[in-house]
């Protein structure tokens, strides 16, 4: 990569940065103006149509840019897993919370987006979510033998309560959200239970 695609990467980066601090509780990314942004990342307003189209171009950006964040922090949960064991529900589940605290307005994005007036938004929402689900299925399928359908059925069951779950953690403080995490943990071992039970019932004709 040269000097000017370097310095162009960098511009880009700011004005994504500038975007995800100025989202809070009280703030959602519909309410942000491109002069807003383009000020918090030091760049005239004309700049940013150098890397954006629009606002809404921006907006996609930071939903599949959210995603990947969580999805690749995920995956190194399980290859820390792979290589020195412990609970795959457990280490997953922890990983996910200090994902929240430590971006919460990442999350904020994603949740709120997920139920927007924006239907590309909401398309890339559920783009991610599908990505996560698709992920774990294949990891219950290569780990536990179920079909692609059961692994499919139960990663979506377990996507939906973790997501679920993340939307009371961000106002919660850490004794709680611990709490939290455990409570999700053993509904989550509960789903997996319940899934081994079908699997063995439907092979064994019960």
């Amino acid at each position: 990569m040269g000097v000017r695609s370097e310095q162009k990467e960098k511009t880009r980066r700011s004005l994504i940065e500038a975007a995800f601090s100025q989202l809070s509780a009280e703030r959602g990314f519909s309410s942000l103006s491109l002069r807003e942004v383009a000020r918090e990342a030091g760049l005239a307003p004309t700049s940013f149509y150098r890397h954006f189209r629009d606002m809404d171009e921006l907006g996609l950006t930071l939903v599949d840019e959210g995603g990947l964040t969580l999805r690749q922090l995920m995956r190194q949960a399980r290859l820390r897993i792979a290589s020195r064991g412990g609970s795959i529900i457990r280490t997953s589940v922890h990983t996910f919370m200090e994902f929240i605290e430590n971006n919460p307005n990442v999350f904020r994005l994603l949740l709120r987006e997920r139920s927007g007036t924006s239907a590309a938004f909401r398309q890339a929402v559920l783009r991610e979510i599908r990505h996560f689900i698709a992920e774990l299925a294949d990891e219950l399928q290569k780990k536990s033998g179920f079909s692609a359908r059961e692994a499919e059925v139960q990663a979506e069951a377990m996507v939906t309560l973790v997501f679920s779950a993340g939307a009371d953690a961000l106002d919660m403080g850490a004794e709680e959200r611990l709490a939290l995490a455990e409570r999700i943990i053993l509904q989550l071992q509960m789903i997996v239970r319940g899934a081994e039970h079908y699997h063995r019932s439907r092979h064994e004709g019960l």
